[in-house]
Formats: structure tokens, sequence, C-alpha cells
């Protein structure tokens, strides 16, 4: 793979990746925090993108336990 390359999923498994439901996702993209890819009858998100955004935040929210 090869720099910029995206790595996009479909929105089922974009939701299985980030632990979230599909609406979730689909949440997400209507606000913007996340990019949708692919055609209006076929939503993509990118797994890169994705992880990112989970990265930051477990960064931000406080640990319970």
């Amino acid at each position: 793979m090869t720099e910029g390359e995206r790595r996009t999923v479909p929105t089922e498994l974009a939701a299985l990746a980030a632990g979230v439901s599909q609406a979730t996702i689909r949440k997400w993209a209507s606000r913007g925090k996340i990019t949708r890819y692919g055609s209006p009858q076929r939503a993509e998100y990118d797994l890169d993108e994705l992880y990112e955004i989970l990265s930051r935040s477990r960064r931000i929210s406080p640990r319970h336990g």
C-alpha cells in the first residue's frame, strides 16, 4: 500500500472496527466527524481515519475503574 492510499470499508465493518453501531458511524459522517467515501448507494469509510478518531477520543476520555 502506498502513502495516501485509503483502506475503505462499508458501514457495517467500520462499525465493527470502532465497536459502535452502524447508526453511530452514519451520525459521525453526517456531523463531519469522519469522511464518507463510496457512492450514494454504498457508503465506505477510511479505516485509518476511523482509528485516528478513536485514538484521539481515548486520549481525551477520562479512565473509568
